[in-house]
């Protein structure tokens, strides 16, 4: 009689789901302690790991941070809803939505404020934030380029160019309404954001390329 094989289990595998249950656990111990009280200890208690595995990981709590908020802007999909500005408030909206949320907010600013005087944290905000999402503004520009919406750049630093400054735009407006004007980006204000991002970006394209 042939040996049956044991089945593997289903799910993720062991360190993937503890790292999963890390990142968890720090943004709900941001919410319930704050950035200042927030240890690594806690985090672990809070994840049902040792610390050893969380120091196997992350060298300490500004990049543990960083990583637990990058993971809720990783949550961000660019729509298609027919056009591009359709599509452009659609992810608007999901980014104003994901900063009212609390574990987000107060990571954002705590990472943001503890950036300002360590560079390794800044550029592991860059490379875990900032360059994770621009694919949404390289997504939205293809895809606006393909229904004839945009016309196509002749020059790639132009576009890498123009890119870095539509994701600046966007982020950068979206943050200080929600989260230093601690206003609300609801429709109505993403609707009028979006028509000057489009002006911007028409007129943008409509200028002669640098010699």
């Amino acid at each position: 009689m042939q040996s049956r094989t044991p089945a593997t289990r289903p799910g993720r595998p062991r360190s993937a789901a503890a790292a999963t249950a890390i990142l968890a656990a720090t943004r709900e111990a941001l919410v319930d302690l704050g950035w200042s009280k927030l240890t690594l200890g806690d985090v672990a208690a809070r994840a049902g790991v040792a610390k050893t595995t969380i120091y196997r990981r992350w060298p300490g709590k500004n990049e543990l941070v960083v990583d637990a908020v990058a993971e809720l802007f990783d949550e961000l999909e660019l729509p298609d809803r027919g056009s591009l500005a359709a599509d452009i408030e659609g992810v608007v909206l999901q980014f104003a939505t994901i900063l009212d949320r609390p574990e987000a907010r107060s990571g954002l600013m705590a990472v943001v404020a503890e950036s300002t005087r360590d560079e390794a944290l800044r550029e592991r905000i860059r490379e875990s934030i900032v360059e994770r999402q621009k694919r949404l503004v390289l997504q939205g520009r293809t895809r606006a380029q393909t229904r004839g919406e945009l016309p196509p750049e002749s020059d790639s630093k132009d576009a890498a160019r123009t890119a870095d400054l539509v994701f600046d735009v966007v982020a950068g407006a979206v943050v200080h309404r929600t989260l230093v004007s601690g206003r609300p980006a609801d429709e109505e204000w993403v609707r009028g954001f979006t028509q000057v991002l489009l002006l911007g970006l028409r007129g943008a394209a409509a200028l002669p390329a640098d010699p």
